[in-house]
């Protein structure tokens, strides 16, 4: 899911680049090669579809980005109470050692100092 979410985030950033480049500025931009008399839709109906468009693909951004958020979190928490359960268990077997197999040598017994 999360990964989904990533590839519509990355989309989403590449038309927002494309629409924001389209728009025209104080120089012209390349919505000023779209200003020809013989088109059905004008200079200014294709600017005003090109705000529509950054707006809608600016809130579909930060909605991403916010779920992104959300279902992160859940992994991370997730991955925490996997590591506890493992950190438990290393805990459990160095406070209560395995007793030694049978075929294993005994421990020789400590050598008493002479004084």
């Amino acid at each position: 899911m999360l990964t989904g979410i990533f590839i519509l985030i990355f989309i989403v950033c590449i038309l927002l680049t494309i629409v924001v480049l389209v728009q025209e500025s104080k120089g012209g931009g390349l919505a000023s090669g779209f200003s020809s008399t013989t088109q059905v839709i004008g200079v200014k109906r294709t600017s005003e579809f090109l705000e529509k468009a950054t707006w809608g693909l600016a809130i579909g951004l930060l909605v991403l980005c916010l779920s992104a958020a959300a279902f992160g979190d859940k992994a991370s928490v997730e991955t925490i109470e996997r590591k506890s359960i493992i950190e438990e268990q290393i805990e459990n077997d160095v406070l209560l050692p395995t007793a030694p197999s049978p075929s294993a040598p005994a421990p020789a017994p400590a050598a008493e100092p002479t004084d």
